[in-house]
């Protein structure tokens, strides 16, 4: 099996989302004790957040290449950034290390693919969902991209770092959500990527009649099949 790098920590709450799925997903195709080899740095989200804050993506990319070269150190063969809006700097993180960073834009792109989804609507932090880091790649793989309209932008962007990376989810922001989905499938989305780690936490699939691409379970969902690619005829 190989061995999986996570940097996480950004937030906790995704992060153990990450560790789950990847080794449910590992038990499930290799049965009894079976767990996923992980190397995990998690990293101390208030200071990336003052990155953020700062606008000094310098920094951050810094902090999240160090982390990853820590990962492929300890053994990993690729690497994940257990978020997406940190992909932001994914090129400079890509450049610190010597195994492949598993981008959750393509893991998206594949599973949209996969199931014929050619117009995405897509819900995450103002940054995502307004530069191009993030929406350019997957309209580079041939998709579409719907974003919500700029007050219902910063209020998911509000949601997101006040409630959700802290672990506090409410029933009003939920309803917000619902709608927001709703309204991009009523736009033409085939499916409304969840494009933050924490927003499954907030909108289940029973809240809503559009289909929904976790990222998260996408992302952590092809860590599996790269650890077991190939190995001992497992293809998962």
């Amino acid at each position: 099996m190989r061995t999986l790098g996570l940097v996480g920590g950004m937030s906790w709450y995704s992060t153990s989302e990450y560790y789950r799925v990847i080794n449910e997903g590992v038990q499930r195709a290799r049965g009894g004790h079976t767990s996923a080899r992980i190397a995990l740095q998690s990293l101390d989200f208030s200071e990336i957040r003052d990155c953020q804050r700062a606008g000094d993506w310098q920094r951050a990319g810094a902090l999240l290449g160090e982390a990853a070269q820590r990962c492929e150190a300890a053994g990993a063969e690729t690497v994940l950034i257990c978020t997406n809006l940190m992909h932001k700097v994914a090129p400079a993180v890509a450049q610190r290390i010597g195994v492949p960073l598993l981008h959750i834009a393509d893991a998206i792109a594949d599973q949209a693919e996969a199931e014929g989804w050619r117009t995405l609507g897509l819900i995450g932090t103002q940054w995502v969902m307004e530069e191009d880091f993030y929406t350019e790649r997957l309209r580079e793989r041939g998709l579409q991209v719907l974003v919500p309209e700029q007050v219902d932008r910063v209020e998911a962007d509000r949601v997101i770092f006040d409630e959700l990376t802290q672990g506090v989810v409410r029933e009003g922001s939920r309803a917000a959500f619902v709608r927001m989905v709703t309204e991009l499938g009523n736009r033409g989305a085939d499916a409304v990527v969840l494009g933050c780690t924490e927003i499954e936490l907030l909108v289940r699939p029973s809240d809503v009649a559009v289909p929904l691409l976790d990222s998260m379970r996408a992302h952590a969902e092809a860590a599996v099949t790269f650890a077991l690619r190939d190995i001992e005829g497992v293809n998962p």
